[in-house]
C-alpha cells in the first residue's frame, strides 16, 4: 500500500494527539492520588483534634478549667480525686529542658565534624550508621537509663532515687541526637560554598569558618533541627514511663521522680481507670494539652526559622 505525505502526516498527527491524551491522563491520575495522600493527611490532623475536643469537653463537664490549670495536684486514681495539670506540665518541660541540654551541643557539634572535617568516605557510612539510633525501640532506651545511666549518676548523686528525671532527659537526649545531628548537617552542607571561600580569603580557619560564618548562616535549618528535637522530646513516652517513676510530683528538681502526660496516658491506658469514668476521660485533657504544647513549640520555630532565613 502507498500511502502520501499527506496521510502520512495524518497519521502521525493522530498517533500524537492520542499520546497527548494518555499522558494528559495519566498526570491527572497522579495529580489525583496526591491530592488524596495529602488530603488524607490533613483529614487524619483533623480527626485527631476532634476527638481530643469531643472527649475533652466531657472531661471539662466536670472539672472546671480553672482547676485544671491552678491545681497543684494530679491524682485521678485516687478517690479525693485531683485534675490539676501542673506536676504533668512541669515533669515534661523537665525532661525536655535536659534531653535539649544533652542533644543540642552534642548534635551540633557532630552535624559541624560530619559536614566540615570529616571525610567524604567516611560520611558515607557513618552518618546512616548514626541515623541508626532512631531505629532503636524506645522501651530499649527506657530501660537503658534505668539499669545504667542511673546506677552511673548514682556514683555522683549517693542520693539518688532510682526512678529520676535526670537519667530520663539524659537517655531521651542521647536518642534525639540522630535527628538534629542529621538535619543541621544537612542545613549546613546547603550552605553555598560561596560563603566558605570568602571567609578563607579573608584570612579565616576552618573552625572560624565553621563557627562564624556557616553555623550562623545555617540557623533557619538549625532552627528546624531544634523544633524537631523538641517535638520529639516532649512526645517520648517508654523512657520517661520507665525511667521517671511515674510520680506526678510538682517539681523541676532532676534528681526527683515525676510523672509526665505521656508518662500518665500509658498508665491510664493500661486498664488503671474504667472506661468512660471521669479519670478515662483526663488522658484525653493531658492529650490535648500535650498537643497544644507541641503546637506552640512549633509555632515559635516558625516564627525563628522564619527570622533568620530573613536576616541571613
Amino acid at each position: 500500500m502507498n500511502w502520501t505525505g499527506q496521510e502520512l502526516l495524518s497519521t502521525a498527527g493522530l498517533d500524537s494527539s492520542a499520546e497527548t491524551r494518555v499522558r494528559k491522563l495519566r498526570e491527572r491520575a497522579i495529580e489525583a492520588l496526591l491530592l488524596m495522600a495529602a488530603g488524607s493527611s490533613v483529614l487524619i490532623t483533623i480527626g485527631i483534634v476532634g476527638v481530643l475536643l469531643y472527649e475533652s469537653s466531657t472531661f471539662f463537664a466536670h472539672v472546671s478549667v480553672r482547676d485544671f490549670v491552678t491545681d497543684t495536684e494530679w491524682t485521678p486514681l485516687f478517690s479525693d480525686a485531683h485534675f490539676g495539670i501542673a506536676p504533668l506540665v512541669a515533669g515534661t518541660l523537665t525532661t525536655t529542658m535536659i534531653a535539649l541540654l544533652v542533644a543540642v551541643p552534642c548534635g551540633v557539634i557532630m552535624a559541624v565534624w560530619l559536614s566540615e572535617y570529616c571525610s567524604a568516605a567516611i560520611r558515607e557510612w557513618l552518618k546512616p550508621l548514626l541515623e541508626l539510633l532512631a531505629a532503636v525501640p524506645t522501651v530499649v532506651y527506657g530501660y537503658f537509663a534505668l539499669l545504667f545511666v542511673t546506677p552511673a549518676l548514682k556514683q555522683i548523686f549517693p542520693e539518688l532515687p532510682g526512678f529520676n528525671m535526670l537519667s530520663a532527659g539524659i537517655v531521651i537526649g542521647i536518642m534525639i541526637i540522630p535527628y538534629i545531628s542529621s538535619i543541621s548537617e544537612d542545613a549546613l552542607r546547603a550552605v553555598p560554598n560561596s560563603l566558605r571561600e570568602a571567609a578563607y580569603a579573608l584570612g579565616a580557619n576552618r573552625f572560624q569558618t565553621s563557627w562564624q560564618v556557616l553555623v550562623p548562616a545555617a540557623y533557619s535549618g538549625l532552627t528546624a533541627a531544634f523544633v524537631l528535637g523538641i517535638s520529639r522530646a516532649v512526645g517520648e513516652t517508654m523512657v520517661v514511663a520507665i525511667a521517671a517513676g511515674m510520680q506526678p510530683n510538682l517539681t523541676i528538681n532532676p534528681l526527683e521522680p515525676a510523672a509526665t502526660i505521656t508518662a500518665f496516658i500509658v498508665q491510664v491506658s493500661l486498664g488503671d481507670l474504667p472506661h468512660g469514668s471521669i479519670g478515662y476521660q483526663s488522658i484525653f485533657a493531658a492529650g490535648l494539652v500535650l498537643m497544644l504544647m507541641t503546637l506552640s513549640f512549633n509555632v515559635l520555630g516558625n516564627l525563628m526559622r522564619k527570622k533568620y532565613r530573613e536576616v541571613y
